[in-house]
């Protein structure tokens, strides 16, 4: 069986520069478990072709994941996940707390908001929550 190869997206409206889109797709892959120690990220011609950018942006991003110690390239033939962010919960929690996301997503969205307001929403209620010191 062929492996899934990773690939990336980006939102032209987030605000976020593409080099840190890129970057943190990497992080929550890492986190959510798609990608694991040893896979190949996308060559920079492929994400380049894919999200047609400038290689110089895809190149930025590998370089600070490189220098957070998650990826390491070698030459001529990629780039490899080579580490992973701390994680202090189990894949099943993330399992089950995606499934409510998607629970409460759905009703969000059967309410009559759209992506901006969801976005709003939980931000606002993400820093609030911050503030009180839960997170």
């Amino acid at each position: 069986m062929e492996a899934l190869m990773f690939a990336f997206r980006l939102d032209s409206r987030s605000g976020v520069p593409p080099y840190l889109q890129l970057v943190h797709q990497v992080r929550q892959a890492l986190l959510l478990g798609y990608l694991q120690q040893g896979d190949q990220l996308p060559l920079i011609r492929e994400a380049v072709e894919q999200l047609a950018i400038n290689p110089n942006t895809v190149s930025k991003a590998y370089r600070q994941l490189e220098q957070d110690g998650l990826v390491g390239s070698r030459p001529g033939v990629g780039t490899f996940v080579t580490g992973a962010p701390a994680v202090t919960v189990a894949p099943a929690t993330y399992t089950t707390l995606r499934r409510a996301l998607e629970k409460w997503l759905r009703g969000a969205y059967a309410a009559g908001l759209d992506e901006e307001a969801i976005t709003a929403l939980f931000a606002v209620a993400n820093r609030e929550l911050v503030q009180e010191g839960v997170a």
